[in-house]
């Protein structure tokens, strides 16, 4: 066993015979989310490196504190990825970090969500146990799914020390088209019937871009699949939203790029806090809901399923209750300047006493002692 892994080991059993709490981190890049920071800090960076990558396989496994930047580098080079494409938040994000937080990029509505591409994993329970789940091939996931399970899970049920992924080729045909002039509701229209349809949509993006005179709106859409059936979409997509009305152009390759990645990092103009009283929110619906009855323009992501706003945190109750009406939730996503405050509305909406229940019991079987129960999810 790596001196690494038992000096996390030891520092857990400590913990737990001593009474105290654990805040594990790698980068620090995703902190800012979910209820105020407790506990010492458990640092994972020290426990890196690419455990095996067998690109003929489709499978990487490397250790919790390897920079995610350094695994996709990897990939890269033999002209894989990790498809669902995992928001990094800052330079320092690590892979253990990708995973506790469960976030997927641009592309998750059409190539599925971070835990979908868990075949694996290692971990450290709260008795200061080394446990493994799953393996490198989806056939070894038998009865209850632990390792997805830890997708998510924000640090609050063990320290994820290693992690199996199947990774995918990069697309050989790709293509972005700007759609301008196609206001929320037909755009929302217009991407559901393309969801109807056989065709390579990978990503979607509207906006309403208020700093130009006039204001104008946006639907961007990312095709990718075989050459061939990007280049017949292209057309066909470009005509059914010119029959509504817009006009279309097919992006620059590299600036298509470069906008996908700031739309997957929150880099783009819509991410900067319009006033300092406002939390971006996330307002997770299905992806056929209709446009929401909510102040503000949103940014929408997923082909309809994922829309961001800002707004107060005084906004939850309104918020939360218009998500509902549709089968959504909305949870507070980044607080605004004003500080920790606005945290008190909580994360997401209180869950029922059912979903309580099994998050407390969950929490028990792997964390009899509180190590990690940091109340981070609000349980």
């Amino acid at each position: 066993m790596d001196v690494q892994l038992q000096e996390l080991i030891a520092k857990v059993r400590d913990a737990a015979a001593g009474g105290r709490l654990l805040r594990l981190r790698g980068g620090g890049s995703k902190d800012f989310w979910g209820a105020p920071l407790l506990g010492e800090v458990l640092d994972t960076r020290s426990y890196a490196g690419i455990v095996s990558y067998e690109p003929s396989e489709l499978v990487i496994t490397a250790r919790c504190g390897t920079p995610l930047a350094e695994l996709e580098a990897a990939l890269a080079e033999k002209g894989q990825c990790l498809a669902f494409e995992p928001p990094h938040f800052g330079p320092g994000a690590t892979v253990g970090g990708m995973v506790a937080a469960g976030l997927s990029g641009p592309a998750r509505a059409s190539v599925g969500a971070l835990r979908d591409f868990v075949l694996g994993l290692r971990m450290i329970n709260g008795r200061g146990q080394d446990l493994t789940f799953g393996g490198q091939v989806m056939k070894n996931v038998a009865g209850y799914d632990v390792s997805r399970l830890l997708a998510g899970s924000w640090g609050t049920l063990g320290v994820i020390t290693e992690v199996s992924l199947k990774v995918l080729p990069v697309a050989p045909g790709e293509a972005t088209l700007m759609c301008a002039g196609l206001a929320q509701k037909p755009a929302l229209e217009l991407l559901h019937r393309w969801g109807a349809q056989p065709l390579p949509l990978n990503a979607s993006a509207w906006v309403h871009d208020s700093s130009a005179s006039p204001s104008h709106d946006y639907l961007f859409v990312r095709l990718r699949g075989a050459v061939a059936a990007v280049q017949a979409a292209v057309l066909r997509m470009s005509a059914d939203a010119q029959a509504l009305g817009a006009q279309v152009a097919r992006m620059d390759k590299a600036e298509a790029a470069a906008d996908w990645q700031a739309s997957r990092e929150q880099s783009l103009p819509f991410f900067d806090p319009p006033a300092d009283d406002l939390c971006l929110w996330r307002l997770s619906v299905p992806q056929t809901a209709p446009v929401l009855d909510v102040a503000g323009s949103p940014y929408i992501e997923w082909q309809g399923a994922q829309r961001w706003l800002w707004a107060p945190a005084a906004a939850a109750a309104e918020l939360r209750q218009a998500t509902q009406a549709v089968g959504g939730h909305a949870s507070l996503f980044r607080a605004s300047r004003l500080g920790g405050k606005d945290k008190s509305v909580g994360a997401s909406a209180p869950l029922d006493a059912v979903q309580q229940g099994i998050g407390r019991e969950l929490q028990k079987q792997f964390d009899p002692q509180g190590v990690f129960a940091t109340g981070r999810m609000g349980l």
